[in-house]
């Protein structure tokens, strides 16, 4: 048994997929496989299963994983501060980003990071707040909507990061588009399209729903900015968005602020190991807070 063994054996428990963890490891699918067959030969017995394209852990796997987890941690820990203690002529940066900052905030990020760092791999991933959270463990740095919302990897910082407005929209056609402004009780009265289940928005806009009283008429869920976009135009009720996503609309939809307490929310920067954060990750950080506002 070796400690290149335990790290593959964590990372392979973490996709749930020997192909996917081999990219992860940049290693071949053979080798990580043949890692696996050592240490299964080392412990006497079956530690995972093949189930359909992945695998499950057997109950001795399981007793496994967390000293294979430990170790994988430390060893990214050791490897962060080698990073932080080398120049950035070369590296790699992770970026996790939930869909309102990935969409109109992350490309701006990324473009002037480039152009001082041009030899810093950046790769990026993307999902609602909840999946970005969960992810926490395959990033360098991670933007959110709103506050984490539920118990993060121990060593993670948390860094309030800007605000951001949301509002209601509606297209051009509809009865309430002629004022721009806007209550919960007028806005109750119609059918709402709201993002899936995890996403900040949806979570802020049910807040304020329940603080009220009002009940919702929910009329759709849909993934994505742009899906509830897209069903508002069809016609199938009021959505929410960040005010970001509609600042070039082409007039089909309208934006309502909501009164007389508008929604308003604060991105978070996350960072795991912000004890030792890679350099990469330390100057997009430091790029993230003191860059000014996109009109």
């Amino acid at each position: 048994m070796t400690p290149e063994q335990l790290i593959t054996f964590a990372t392979v428990a973490e996709h749930g997929n020997i192909s996917h963890a081999a990219q992860a490891l940049h290693l071949s699918q053979p080798a990580v496989s043949g890692q696996l067959k050592l240490l299964q030969e080392a412990f006497g017995e079956p530690l995972y299963q093949r189930a359909g394209r992945g695998v499950r852990l057997t109950a001795a796997g399981e007793q496994l994983l967390a000293h294979a987890e430990r170790l994988r941690d430390t060893f990214r820990q050791a490897q962060a501060l080698r990073e932080a203690m080398r120049g950035l002529e070369r590296g790699t940066l992770r970026i996790g980003a939930s869909t309102t900052p990935a969409s109109y905030l992350l490309p701006y990020l990324i473009a002037d990071f480039h152009a001082r760092y041009p030899d810093v791999s950046v790769s990026t991933s993307n999902g609602n707040t909840a999946e970005i959270v969960a992810a926490l463990g395959s990033v360098d740095i991670a933007l959110i909507e709103g506050p984490p919302g539920q118990e993060l990897p121990l060593g993670t910082g948390v860094t309030p990061w800007r605000e951001d407005e949301i509002v209601a929209i509606v297209p051009s056609s509809h009865p309430l588009a002629g004022d721009e402004a806007q209550t919960l009780e007028s806005l109750g009265g119609y059918p709402l399209v709201l993002r899936e289940s995890g996403s900040g928005v949806r979570q802020i806009v049910e807040r304020a729903f329940a603080r009220s009283g009002m009940a919702m008429r929910v009329a759709m869920e849909i993934a994505g900015v742009e899906g509830v976009k897209e069903a508002v135009r069809a016609g199938m009720g009021i959505g929410f968005v960040s005010a970001m996503s509609i600042r070039h609309e082409d007039g089909v939809l309208r934006r309502l602020r909501i009164t007389p307490q508008p929604l308003v929310r604060r991105f978070s920067i996350l960072m795991p190991h912000a004890a030792t954060p890679s350099r990469a990750a330390a100057r997009f950080m430091e790029l993230c807070v003191g860059q000014p506002k996109e009109g």
